[in-house]
């Protein structure tokens, strides 16, 4: 994996360029942080002024799952890395650049660890089938008749979710045989590509679910692959969506330990560098494999407030090589600002009364249009203890207001 010993300017011949493969409130952060460490930044996303394309050196607007499109900015580019940062991508791309010596690119992690975490059935056969790790019950199914034989097989309550999808998007519980058409035709709405094949999960029984950071990059006294784990996050979930998330989650030693020896074999199994979000169910000191994200993770926007460098800073020091630092120097919270309503010219009111509260930041992601459940900002608070810092950041997103300019 290429490592540059030399980081070049932004806009001269010899910069370091990095492709961004989505854009969004994320990928924004990303930039940021790329940008401070001297790096070019190409922005990609499907649709114009998306977060990340407001601060790029270079934007541009296309459908990253088709092939031909994917392909042909990647030879516009010429990137040192690629990095992707949604699902809807054609990853059958990445992997022929990836494997073609003349373009000298990275892909991030790596064009596998992309292709496999892009679809749930991918990193699902992979955790359970390959690496062993311990999952809920599962079953795949890519029509009607197939999913309710699913759903009869795995018994009530269940999960379903489309193998491709983010966020929440297209994901339900079922409790009852009344609820399994509603379930299917809004797995088949909510995908990120149209697959039309669903993941059937047996219900788990845990205390609570935690993402735990994995760093994979370069140990600077060995010059060998090493792992870093940040403090365990908590976070509370609405349809499948966050709505709050906290650091450190309270765990016992022995689940900590559990739960980095799944986040670690997982990783190991994906290769290359960046920052992996592992998803993960626990139970007193028992901890089960959810997913995994080659890429910051949303429940991660606390780690503004809580670490010495956040994931999107340490995302983008892994992806360089670069020493990795995931001291925690407060616990903290953070809070979603939703949009609302449908809003064609989104502004926001009540930022003075949010940032008047003690040791909160408001941080507004610049969104063009707002939705009902669309993230359009987020509250980050820090405290003395957890719980001070989850009641800040629920206040302070509590005041924001998204409003119609137009």
């Amino acid at each position: 994996m290429f490592t540059p010993e030399v980081t070049g300017t932004p806009y001269q011949p010899g910069a370091t360029r990095v492709l961004l493969l989505g854009s969004g409130e994320l990928g924004k952060e990303v930039t940021i942080a790329f940008q401070r460490l001297g790096v070019e930044v190409h922005a990609a996303d499907r649709y114009e002024h998306a977060p990340a394309h407001q601060v790029a050196h270079h934007a541009y607007v296309l459908n990253m799952s088709d092939p031909s499109a994917l392909r042909d900015l990647i030879l516009q580019v010429k990137p040192h890395f690629i990095v992707p940062e949604i699902e809807a991508l054609a990853t059958e791309v990445l992997a022929e650049v990836g494997e073609d010596e003349t373009l000298d690119v990275t892909v991030i992690p790596t064009a596998r660890a992309t292709q496999l975490t892009m679809n749930r059935e991918g990193i699902r056969r992979l955790a359970a089938e390959e690496v062993g790790l311990p999952t809920s019950r599962y079953h795949f199914a890519s029509s009607f008749d197939e999913f309710t034989a699913a759903v009869d097989e795995i018994g009530f309550p269940c999960v379903v979710k489309p193998v491709m999808s983010s966020s929440g998007k297209g994901q339900s519980t079922l409790r009852s045989p009344e609820d399994v058409q509603a379930a299917w035709d809004y797995a088949m709405s909510g995908g990120r590509v149209e697959s039309g094949r669903v993941i059937v999960e047996g219900f788990v029984d845990f205390d609570y679910e935690i993402t735990l950071l994995t760093v994979r990059s370069v140990d600077p006294e060995t010059g060998e692959g090493a792992t870093w784990f940040c403090e365990p996050i908590g976070h509370r979930q609405q349809d499948g969506d966050y709505v709050e998330s906290w650091q450190p989650a309270a765990m016992s030693e022995n689940a900590l330990d559990n739960a980095r020896s799944v986040a670690a074999r997982i990783t190991n199994a994906l290769g290359g560098r960046g920052i992996f979000g592992v998803e993960l169910f626990v139970r007193g000191d028992e901890v089960w494999f959810s997913e995994v994200s080659p890429r910051p993770h949303d429940t991660g926007m606390v780690t503004m407030g809580t670490q010495r460098f956040s994931e999107f800073e340490l995302h983008a020091r892994a992806v360089l090589g670069l020493p990795i630092d995931v001291t925690l120097v407060s616990p903290g919270a953070s809070a979603v600002v939703y949009g609302g309503a449908d809003i064609e010219q989104p502004g926001y009111t009540g930022l003075t009364e949010a940032m008047a509260i003690p040791e909160t930041d408001i941080r507004i992601f610049g969104k063009p249009v707002a939705g009902p459940r669309r993230r359009m900002g987020v509250a980050v608070s820090t405290a003395d203890s957890v719980d001070a810092a989850r009641e800040r950041a629920s206040e302070a997103a509590s005041k924001i207001k998204v409003v119609e300019l137009g």
